[in-house]
């Protein structure tokens, strides 16, 4: 797409038999205006139970893109969107966790998708503890980790580095797919030509720095040809401190 600069990469990791992040990454033009969408979800449950579970979002949000350009106008509506993606996910949800009753084990995702137009306007809908970075010359964390350990960061009863080693930092309280009522995140503004997401699993993040991350993918210094590898810099390097989780970036610059 001429109005955005985009790359991606994933890897298994060090540690996991299968990688149960799934990705997707789709694009349409309207009107002279080009429309992306980013979604990246990380899958927990056993076996391919994971894996089943972030497809299962990712491919929902797919079908949804493909409808939604069959009405244009709807792209425009932000507050529609919100009560579109609200319904995505419930659906999502109910269809987990009736799985899960029957099969008898537990599974579940994150859910994070970034809707963002070629004039700069952008949503993203956040569950769980992907991350949405938002990149100038400076980084900075616009979701929220939906975990115990953020939790207690902002109740002041544990300090952030209390719990980049705690135990329980991958303790999710929201996710798709293990309890009936959710609330998802949204976060809307506007992207300034030159600026930048970064989209990323936990897996991508606990053992590399926010300045280490800027470091790399900062917008004003890294070019095109650069950029995927940057990614896989940043991946081997979470690998080489013994990153034990699946790994994945999403890259999303405005030209």
């Amino acid at each position: 797409m001429n109005n955005f600069q985009v790359d991606y990469y994933t890897d298994i990791g060090i540690k996991k038999k299968s990688n149960q992040d799934s990705i997707l990454l789709n694009g349409i033009e309207i009107e002279e205006q080009e429309v992306l969408l980013a979604v990246l979800c990380d899958g927990m449950g056993g076996m391919s139970k994971g894996e089943l579970a972030s497809a299962t979002v990712v491919r929902a949000y797919a079908e949804w893109f493909q409808k939604i350009y069959a009405n244009e106008a709807d792209l425009q509506d932000i507050d529609k969107i919100k009560a579109q993606w609200n319904a995505l996910i419930k659906e999502c949800n109910d269809k987990l966790i009736a799985y899960g009753r029957e099969s008898g084990q537990q599974l579940g995702t994150t859910a994070t998708a970034v809707l963002i137009w070629s004039d700069g306007k952008y949503l993203v809908g956040h569950i769980g503890d992907t991350r949405v970075y938002y990149l100038t010359e400076e980084i900075y964390q616009i979701t929220e980790d939906h975990t115990f350990v953020a939790r207690e960061i902002k109740r002041g009863t544990m300090t952030k580095q209390q719990a980049a080693t705690d135990s329980r930092r991958n303790v999710l309280l929201q996710c798709v797919g293990v309890n009936e009522s959710f609330e998802i995140q949204f976060c809307e503004g506007n992207i300034s030509k030159g600026e930048a997401f970064v989209v990323c699993s936990d897996g991508f993040r606990h053992e590399v720095t926010d300045d280490e991350i800027l470091c790399r993918l900062r917008p004003s210094k890294l070019h095109q040809e650069k950029l995927k590898e940057k990614l896989v810099e940043l991946v081997e390097l979470n690998k080489q401190r013994r990153e034990s989780d699946n790994i994945s970036v999403i890259y999303i610059k405005r030209n």
